[in-house]
């Protein structure tokens, strides 16, 4: 899934910390869902797109 979105462009509209977002990314966190449903509302898809495997 790409929105053309840096990762500083990313954490801005989600309002997260760009390490969060980098640790999410490479695996190495679990995404609370407050982050995903922020994420989410930051790149325009349905919570579901983000979690769908």
């Amino acid at each position: 899934m790409r929105a053309n979105l840096t990762q500083l462009d990313l954490v801005d509209r989600a309002g997260i910390d760009r390490i969060t977002l980098q640790r999410i990314e490479a695996g190495t966190t679990d995404a609370r869902l407050s982050w995903l449903l922020r994420i989410a509302g930051a790149i325009g898809v349905p919570l579901a797109d983000l979690v769908r495997e």
